[in-house]
């Protein structure tokens, strides 16, 4: 029982942590996306509470995330002409996530590896600090990342409020130096939240505040479903359900790596297109796992879906009058605590070991965090993929290379006449793209050496197409060259292969060895009807 009550008291301190910390991101990012702060705020009721409810990811707080806010900008500005068909693409888009899930593409994104994620994490960091730049200074917090941080710079810098570089110095220095004894208790990011906004309201008054919140149900939303119209909107959708899947499925690797929780993610990708739906319905922004509430929930103690139902359940009574509970809260609070979460975002775990690193490793953490930061996350993301496939790929070719023997049959029986004049290619194990370009090297220059070619199968694994393109080319140049290839010790799976690419084109049935000793004794009749035609 106890155990259960630990658990309930870190979600409750999580998810009102978290909805005061979501508040203004949200509102933020509906200004951003060019419908409206309340467009966000009603789309981090909707996609928090129906993501939570129906998702697969424990921790994970969903909701309106800056690249789905810039997608809709696009979307809003480009691909609908109206504001009801702008939600009906964000509809859309959340039938196309639950498609995802119900195919289980899902689980691809387990094989993401963590110096990508290692990157991500360090990235997201930095942006959420950079981002509280300007609200420290006293201006508005730009949406757009870092970029938006720079080009706001200057302004900001002129119109210095000390009252709120005073409130975020003090939101932050409680957040840091809050007793660990105490935290059981109060999580340190509830009690900067007070301390900053008392000293806001009582001392420094001047500093810019939350202000006045959207307020009422929204208006229900009536999908545009004519045929033309729905058919340009495909496109679009399409393109708000891979960003938000993406999205949300990166966070919910996050949030399972901090919990130790595991996520499914095929659920996820359900509970995401259900959420995003009831959002278009409710005049919402399309929402993804968000990253910056999600990272404040789980420090604050929120484990489970309880918190962020919580979330979504305390935004929703925003919408009313518990609303004016939050409007005295300096913005220059928020930027305290976010600069504080950001720098725990930071994966110091993973940077403090970089002299231990492999080289390769820290490539591909260090191109993910600096495209995160400078360009977004899905580039960051798919080329931090590819780098480190690159890399894989390099360690896969000199592993699968070793597993060749290429060889005079004379190396293994001194005693035929033949062998000398014999090559022996066994291929043990598995070959793909990664040893492709090599194997056609190492294997050609042998068989140029030899009158006759055994190719033995009988250890292979596996063969990708470009393993068995290779091989298709070395059998085309040996017949080329008039020399003879056998074939010996091919299982159903791996004749498959060869024969679905053509690569056993040209070999006779009799050329069909059951053994090495088989194999001999037709590369033996070979040479000796070659011998007695000279």
């Amino acid at each position: 029982m106890s155990i259960d009550l630990i658990k309930l008291k870190g979600d409750i301190f999580g998810g009102v942590t978290t909805a005061v910390i979501a508040l203004p991101i949200s509102l933020a990012f509906g200004v951003a996306s060019g419908v409206g702060a309340a467009a966000g705020l009603y789309a981090a009721i909707a996609v928090g509470f129906f993501a939570a409810v129906f998702g697969g990811t424990p921790g994970l707080v969903s909701g309106p995330t800056a690249p789905m806010a810039v997608a809709m900008a696009v979307v809003v500005t480009h691909s609908a002409s109206s504001l009801p068909e702008a939600f009906t693409i964000v509809m859309l888009a959340g039938l196309l996530q639950i498609g995802f899930g119900a195919f289980r593409l899902g689980r691809f994104i387990a094989y993401t590896p963590y110096s990508v994620v290692s990157g991500f994490l360090t990235g997201i960091g930095v942006i959420v600090i950079s981002m509280q730049v300007l609200p420290v200074l006293g201006s508005p917090m730009a949406t757009d990342g870092f970029h938006g941080t720079v080009a706001g710079l200057p302004a900001a810098l002129a119109t210095i409020n000390s009252d709120a570089i005073f409130v975020a110095v003090i939101t932050l220095a409680t957040a840091v130096l809050w007793p660990r004894t105490l935290k059981r208790v109060m999580p340190d990011a509830l009690a900067a939240l007070l301390v900053g906004t008392a000293a806001g309201i009582l001392i420094f008054d001047q500093a810019p505040t939350v202000g006045t919140l959207p307020s009422g149900i929204p208006t229900l939303q009536v999908p545009v479903l004519a045929g033309e119209v729905l058919i340009k909107m495909i496109e679009p959708a399409l393109v708000l359900a891979i960003i938000g899947s993406i999205d949300s499925l990166l966070v919910a690797l996050i949030a399972g790596a901090m919990t130790r929780a595991q996520q499914q993610s095929n659920k996820e990708l359900v509970g995401q297109g259900i959420a995003n739906i009831v959002s278009g319905v409710f005049g919402g922004l399309p929402g993804a796992g968000s990253p910056v509430p999600t990272v404040v929930n789980i420090k604050a103690g929120g484990r489970s879906r309880l918190a962020g139902i919580l979330v979504a359940l305390l935004l929703f009574a925003f919408l009313f009058d518990a609303g004016k509970l939050v409007e005295p809260i300096p913005l220059a609070v928020l930027a305290g605590l976010l600069i504080h979460i950001g720098w725990h975002v930071v994966d110091w775990r993973f940077l403090t070991r970089v002299k231990q690193m492999e080289t390769p490793h820290l490539v591909v953490m260090s191109i993910t965090a600096v495209l995160t930061v400078f360009v977004d996350l899905l580039s960051a993301v798919a080329i931090g993929l590819i780098a480190s496939g690159m890399i894989n790929a390099m360690h896969t070719e000199e592993i699968e290379l070793d597993s060749v023997v290429s060889v005079p049959l004379l190396d293994l029986d001194s005693d035929d006449p033949f062998s000398a004049r014999t090559g022996l290619l066994r291929l043990a194990g598995r070959f793909t793209v990664a040893s492709a370009a090599k194997l056609s090297h190492v294997i050609g220059a042998d068989i140029r050496e030899h009158e006759v070619v055994i190719f033995d199968f009988s250890k292979t694994e596996f063969l990708d197409d470009s393993a068995v393109m290779v091989i298709r080319e070395l059998i085309s140049d040996a017949s080329e060259q008039k020399k003879p290839c056998i074939v010996m010790g091919m299982s159903l799976k791996i004749e498959k292969s060869l024969r679905g690419l053509g690569a056993l084109k040209g070999i006779e049935t009799a050329n069909y060895a059951e053994s090495l000793d088989h194999a001999r004794q037709i590369a033996d009749q070979f040479l000796v009807n070659k011998d007695q035609h000279q």
